[in-house]
């Protein structure tokens, strides 16, 4: 009997389609699941609950729950056959989680990465007068010992980036602080000026992976924190740039350059000690299938802050292919991947710049004798100076214009948006370079390069923001890891303009850097996302669905999910 009415009812259910769409007043929500055949008794309960296109068991159906009218009252469903499963994706899970003792022991973690990449690359202004001198090395010898780790930092940042995409942000980031490591200590062992070219080159190598801490560190923060968190991690820059310095200051008049090399890797000795802590990206894991690895995750965080994680069942989203060049390239990104490549290198060339040029003008005395005559005269190349404690002060004083620079942008970056804040500090860049055109005394010149180098500063670090927020997860490392390359190709070039080119004309040389910040930040503006708000996007599918709440089927290996798109 009950068969019978449960043939009878879905006879009804279904000849009466379109007088019950007719009535229906709206519909609460569309999904897509498995069809399953409803159990005997459950029949009965079909009626007047919902609208659905029978399938088989391989076939996907819609299940479309509406309010309906039937004699002045709605209808109710009680039947669990018809209740959709709760799910979450990692940006819901990281939300609830919200930012705690999680995130800041983390911060501090790859924090240590960027403390040890900043006092090997500052090392670098440091190590040069010295061994000019030691060694007696002619210039062009000087300026290799900087230009061999930017090419190995060119070279190394989008095959760290491919691993980190393909293998985990933390496999990537674990062996190029390691190599790093391994090799900036072998360094300050070097027996002669080939050895220690060598050596240097591959630190850099090494050095290519350290933006890799950028991106793990983002996919942990939840979207309203993202900006300043990251703001903040690019303070650890600063620091290191400070701290090298400070130990310079101490360690070269007394123990000598060998021992600045070694106390110099500290910082990502440390990191190496303690990266067993770290966890893998829930991100990566999601992407590469492994769903309980990222609930696992997840899991520890909530824990560690103390809250509890969503209930569901955590999105996946598996993808096989992960890390190709060529999807850079796809027409949802090509123009924000070439637009960045060029805000990236205008960044590492004007920064840099401006930092050869201070060294370069303070050395002329003021600008009045340079820009009256329009070039500065050629020193001998094998003129031997060594660095004194008042130089090392100097250095100091400017390395500390980075410290405003970053609270300004601390505030802009989340009011503004990434994309105004980045022109911002590219335009007032080249204001405050416009005065240097001029005869200014030495006062005025250390005020004017100042407040340059802070919102170049600031600047570079807004595009440490903008970057991984603006890929997909599936690409993401290798976007920040070719965007660094092509930021390396700039620093490899701006030597020869602060330096060789200065001594044929300030005029050109102010006019190239000027130029360059005035089209970088018209580039900034022209950007087509603004990521202020917006979540980390898995895909690039999501991509095409931004701004969009849409329920969709996922079917992967023979298994339906829902992924809430937004």
């Amino acid at each position: 009997m009950t068969g019978l009415s449960s043939a009878v009812v879905l006879r009804l259910a279904v000849n009466r389609r379109t007088f019950k769409m007719d009535s229906w007043t709206r519909s609460a929500k569309v999904t897509y699941r498995r069809w399953s055949n409803p159990e005997p008794g459950d029949g009965g309960e079909f009626v007047g609950q919902t609208d659905e296109d029978q399938a088989t068991d391989n076939e996907i159906c819609t299940i479309a729950s509406a309010k309906v009218h039937s004699g002045g009252r709605e209808s109710a469903t009680n039947s669990e056959n018809n209740k959709t499963t709760e799910t979450f994706t990692v940006d819901d899970a990281l939300e609830a989680i919200g930012f705690g003792v999680f995130q800041w022991k983390i911060s501090l973690l790859t924090g240590l990465a960027w403390v040890g990449d900043a006092m090997e690359m500052m090392i670098l202004s440091i190590l040069g007068p010295q061994l000019h001198c030691e060694w007696r090395l002619p210039s062009y010898q000087v300026a290799l010992i900087t230009s061999v780790v930017f090419i190995g930092m060119g070279l190394s940042s989008p095959a760290w980036g491919n691993v980190a995409d393909k293998y985990g942000r933390r496999v990537g980031l674990t062996v190029c602080m390691c190599w790093t490591l391994y090799y900036g200590i072998l360094s300050a062992f070097s027996p002669a000026y080939g050895w220690l070219l060598f050596l240097r080159g591959l630190v850099g190598f090494g050095i290519g992976g350290a933006p890799q801490s950028v991106t793990l560190y983002s996919e942990f923060l939840p979207v309203k924190a993202r900006g300043i968190c990251i703001m903040l991690i690019a303070a650890f820059w600063a620091i290191g740039a400070v701290f090298e310095v400070l130990l310079a200051l101490w360690v070269m008049p007394t123990l000598g350059w060998r021992w600045l090399l070694g106390l110099s890797a500290i910082p990502i000795g440390i990191f190496v000690s303690f990266c067993f802590w770290l966890p893998e990206s829930p991100r990566f894991d999601v992407l590469s299938g492994r769903r309980e690895k990222a609930i696992a995750t997840l899991t520890r965080i909530a824990r560690e802050n103390g809250k509890e994680m969503p209930r569901g069942t955590l999105v996946e989203y598996k993808q096989s292919e992960r890390g190709q060049f060529k999807d850079l390239f796809s027409h949802q990104y090509w123009k924000t991947t070439l637009l960045l490549w060029f805000i990236w290198f205008s960044n590492a060339f004007s920064y840099y710049g401006i930092v050869l040029l201070t060294t370069e003008l303070f050395q002329a005395g003021d600008s009045c004798g340079v820009t009256q005559g329009a070039k500065i005269e050629p020193r001998c190349s094998l003129e031997c100076k060594y660095l004194t404690s008042a130089d090392y002060k100097d250095l100091l004083w400017t390395t500390l214009a980075e410290f405003p620079g970053l609270l300004v942008i601390l505030f802009a970056v989340d009011y503004l948006g990434r994309k105004k804040s980045m022109a911002i500090c590219f335009f007032m860049f080249s204001l405050f370079m416009l005065p240097l055109f001029a005869c200014t005394g030495r006062i005025a010149l250390t005020v004017l390069i100042f407040i340059s180098r802070a919102f170049i500063s600031g600047g570079y670090q807004v595009v440490f923001v903008y970057t991984p927020e603006v890929f997909p997860t599936e690409i993401r490392a290798l976007g920040m890891g070719t965007s660094s390359a092509v930021a390396r190709i700039g620093a490899l070039i701006t030597p020869f303009v602060a330096q060789v080119m200065l001594r044929k004309s300030v005029y050109l040389t102010l006019s190239v850097y000027c130029g360059c910040s005035l089209l970088a930040g018209i580039a900034s503006l022209l950007l087509p996302i603004e990521t202020l708000g917006r979540g980390l996007q898995e895909s690039g599918i999501d991509q095409e669905a931004v701004g969009q709440t849409t329920d969709i089927t996922h079917q992967s290996n023979g298994t339906t999910h829902n992924i809430d798109q937004r």
